[in-house]
This record gives structure tokens, C-alpha cells and sequence, in this order.
């Protein structure tokens, strides 16, 4: 670990070290670069502790990024395989159901707790000799034509070709960088907590739209599963001021009696809904990736896999310019960057902000329609099977971190 008042060069310094920024450290490592994963944060403080519940869903292309990082072997164990999927609204008698044999014989993706898949990525860290993390928080920023230079609240400085800023949906580096976002706050919070359940969920994720909002059950390893619960600020302001007693009850209407009687295990955090998009993936010398790009609504679960591409898509994108002797940092490289994520990124930008509109909608005649639309496409196979190769993140255009080619 580097400390102390003095300057050292990377390739590549990746600002932000959560999931995303050791994700992106990694790929760009295995891409060839000598990489500084820079986070004022202590490792150990951010690996250390128990389950706080919050989790994350994985897709299959997102596993087998994470297979090629020399992650997913420590994962795995701890990860539940999500084996089928289904959308339903409201009391609507209809609904639309994802099967994982129509498309194969592996699950469509897992949900593990967010600490299994700190800790794994923190392992394939420590063991991969390109990455040298750097605990310190950075206070300035300058890019020129010849590098960027990060100044380090330990007065040191960091000197590379190019910064990538990891560092969350109010990225710091993006302001530095003058780089606005377009926002929506929906106005919307998420309730999120964890229960276990007398009868096996059997690996079928759920995503209820109610009244409130979408209400998502992900299955956990065990009878446990985790609870996603959106509903108006209002509404959850009320909600999370119920004693535990009243706040189970509440919840279990919603969840209903399927599952056989609940227990609440986990603790209930909140988490306040808006959707921040930057107007450009690139500054002078600078690369956003995961939610300092995009931080999007949580009703897909796609969030932190749309991340995992930017960091597939960036390693393989540097990786070609370097072997036509141009530089992490140069403008063709950012520019194919940017060029390559823009469509994946707006289309689920899209279409989660599009499905969280139209199902708030309650109008009869609204409802009515979501219904037949929902069933109309359970019936139509050939557009059932790319929903659910978009949501498994096989759909398009595949990195070649995915495809188990050459970087």
C-alpha cells in the first residue's frame, strides 16, 4: 500500500474501490495495465462486519466476467441461482413468467449478499500483481495533453495516462471533470430487509408492481429471501417508523402467504430513488464506469451489471489501442468507449425509468392493458427469449470478457 508524501505512476488510476472500481481495476489489470485502485476507505473496514442487507443480482454474462476476473470461484458458494423469474401487477390474474430451461440448462443469474462479493473481489485483488491499491481520498485533479495527476489527502500524488472514476452516483472526479448528469428523482424509496420463510422459494425471483411501486422478492441462499420494497417518500416515511411487530405485518400482506409464515431477519434500510445519467462517459483523460456514469432505478436489478460491462468494454477497448500504440488515455480510445457504451446504457436507462412510469399509472384502462401486455408477451417466444437474454446480459454486442476471447 502506498502512503506518504511522494509521487508514483500507473498506467491507470481507478478512483472508487466498492464493487465497481475493483471490478474495473481487475479487467483492466488482465487488459495488460499496471493499475492504482485508489479508496480513502480502509480495506479492512469495508470488508469486515456481517451481513448489513443489502445484496446484488448477478447475471450469467456478468458471472462469466466475473470467472475471467478470478472472482466468481469465491462467490459461487455463497450465491443463490435464480432459476426462474416472475413479473406480475398488481391483483391482475395475469403475469409473465421467465423460465431458465427455455434457454438452457444454467440459472439466469444469482442474488448473493453485497459483503460475499466484496470480499472475493478483494481476494482476486490481492492475488492479481497488477492492481496496487492505495487507501487515500483524492482533492484534486488535473488532466493535461501528456496525463492526469491526482492529489491525495495524504499529500501524495498519483501521476497516469488515465483516471477512471468509480466513485458512486455523486462522483466527485465527475464534477472535477465539469461533467453534468441528467437527473429525475422519482420521489420514491426503496425498503430493503431480509426474512426467512418456512416453505423453499425454489430459485424463483419475483417482481410485484404494486400500488407504491415494485415490491421485488430475490431469493437467498436458504429459505431466506431479500426484500426490495419501493413505495412513495410519504408512505415509506411512515413505514419505516413502525415497530418491528406492525412493520412485519405490513410486509407480509404484500409478500402474501406462499412462502408460509415470515420472520424478519435482516436489518430495514432505506434507500432514497433518483436517476442520475452523465451527458458524457468521457472527460479530458477520464472514463466514468458503473453509477458515477449511471445511476439508475433498482426495478430490474441491473445496476451494478451495466456496470460490469463498462469495466468489460473499457479493458477490451484500451486493450486494441494499445496494440495500435496508442495510450490508455488518448482521445480515440475514450471516444470508442464511449461510442460502444452509449446504446446498452440508454436502453436500460430507458427502460427502467419507462416500466417505473408506466406501472405507477392507475388508471383501469391502464391496468387493464399492462395485463394483456404482459401475457401477450409470455405467448410470444421469440420476444420472451430476448427479454430474458437482455436480462441474463447475453443480449447484443458481447464484450470479449464474456466470450472467453483474448483481451
Amino acid at each position: 500500500m502506498l502512503n506518504g508524501a511522494m509521487e508514483s505512476r500507473f498506467d491507470i488510476c481507478v478512483v472508487g474501490g466498492g464493487m465497481s472500481g475493483m471490478t474495473a481495476a481487475l479487467a483492466l489489470a488482465q487488459a495488460g495495465f499496471e493499475v492504482a485502485l485508489v479508496e480513502r476507505i480502509p480495506r479492512r473496514t469495508i470488508l469486515e462486519g456481517s451481513f448489513d442487507g443489502r445484496v446484488s443480482s448477478i447475471s450469467w454474462g456478468s458471472k462469466l466476467v466475473l470467472e475471467r476476473l478470478d472472482a466468481w470461484q469465491d462467490v459461487v458458494p455463497h450465491a443463490q441461482p435464480i432459476l426462474d423469474i416472475r413479473v406480475s401487477d398488481r391483483q391482475s390474474p395475469f403475469f409473465l413468467h421467465y423460465d431458465h430451461r427455455d434457454l438452457g440448462d444454467h440459472p439466469m443469474g444469482w442474488i448473493m449478499e453485497n459483503r460475499v462479493l466484496r470480499q472475493a473481489l478483494d481476494s482476486a485483488v490481492g492475488r492479481a500483481g497488477r492492481v496496487h491499491p492505495v487507501c487515500a481520498g483524492v482533492v484534486a485533479m488535473e488532466c493535461d495533453d501528456a496525463s492526469a495527476t491526482l492529489d491525495l489527502d495524504d499529500d501524495s500524488r498519483l501521476r497516469c495516462n488515465l483516471v477512471v472514476a468509480c466513485d458512486g452516483a455523486g462522483s466527485p472526479l465527475r464534477t472535477m471533470a465539469g461533467i453534468d448528469a441528467w437527473r429525475h428523482d422519482y420521489r420514491q424509496t426503496a425498503i430493503i430487509t431480509t426474512v426467512r420463510h418456512t416453505r423453499p422459494h425454489d430459485g424463483i425471483a419475483h417482481e410485484r408492481f404494486l400500488a407504491g411501486g415494485p415490491f421485488a422478492i430475490l431469493p437467498l441462499p436458504g429459505d431466506r429471501s431479500s426484500i426490495v420494497w419501493t413505495e412513495d417518500e410519504d408512505v415509506a416515511r411512515r413505514v419505516l417508523e413502525l415497530d418491528h411487530s406492525t412493520f412485519a405485518e405490513e410486509l407480509a400482506w404484500r409478500f402474501g402467504d406462499f412462502l408460509g409464515p415470515l420472520d424478519v431477519t435482516g436489518p430495514v434500510l432505506d434507500h432514497h430513488l433518483s436517476l442520475a445519467v452523465a451527458n458524457r462517459l468521457t472527460g479530458n483523460r477520464l472514463a466514468l464506469v458503473g453509477d458515477a456514469a449511471h445511476a439508475i432505478h433498482p426495478i430490474a436489478g441491473q445496476g451494478f451489471n451495466l456496470g460490469i460491462r463498462d469495466a468489460a468494454v473499457l479493458a477490451e477497448v484500451l486493450a486494441d489501442m494499445a496494440r495500435l500504440g496508442l495510450g490508455p488515455g488518448s482521445g480515440a480510445a475514450l471516444a470508442a468507449y464511449a461510442r460502444r457504451r452509449r446504446v446498452d446504457t440508454w436502453m436500460l436507462v430507458s427502460m427502467t425509468h419507462g416500466l417505473n412510469r408506466l406501472f405507477a399509472m392507475r388508471s383501469p384502462p391502464v391496468a387493464l392493458a399492462r395485463g394483456l401486455g404482459l401475457a401477450l408477451v409470455g405467448s410470444m417466444k421469440p420476444v420472451k427469449r430476448l427479454l430474458m437474454k437482455d436480462a441474463m446480459g447475453v443480449a447484443g454486442r458481447l464484450p470479449r470478457l464474456m466470450t472467453g476471447e483474448r483481451l
